[in-house]
């Protein structure tokens, strides 16, 4: 029971064809001139605005991890996305921690500005 497997064979499984990258770069691009426009012609403004540019950026992620990076397009093991799930991780937990840091050390050196400024 002998199978052996090659690395072109392993590229032609998942990798995109020509089709599927220029779907990715035309999508890529309307995201991103659809973002800009929202922001340039001021469509939107305010808390709309800002959750319309996070929902595009959100597509526009899903787009590159997918078209480009063939995320869950692998074969098993998905190795690809166990590793983007860790990095992703790792990420969120750098960012939470640093914006948590951020604020105690905020409060701690500005709090006794914040009540004074109350009393006025």
């Amino acid at each position: 029971m002998s199978h052996e497997l090659n690395l072109d064979d392993v590229k032609k499984e998942w990798h995109g064809t020509f089709k599927s990258y220029v779907i990715g770069f035309a999508a890529s691009l309307i995201l991103t001139l659809l973002s800009f426009s929202f922001v340039f012609f001021k469509i939107l403004k305010g808390q709309d605005l800002v959750y319309t540019l996070i929902g595009f950026a959100l597509t526009q992620t899903f787009v590159q991890l997918v078209f480009f990076l063939h995320i869950g397009q692998e074969p098993k093991p998905r190795w690809e996305s166990i590793a983007l799930g860790f990095t992703i991780l790792i990420l969120l937990i750098v960012v939470i921690g640093s914006l948590w840091i951020m604020h105690d050390l905020n409060e701690r050196m500005m709090g006794y500005m914040t009540q004074e400024m109350t009393h006025d």
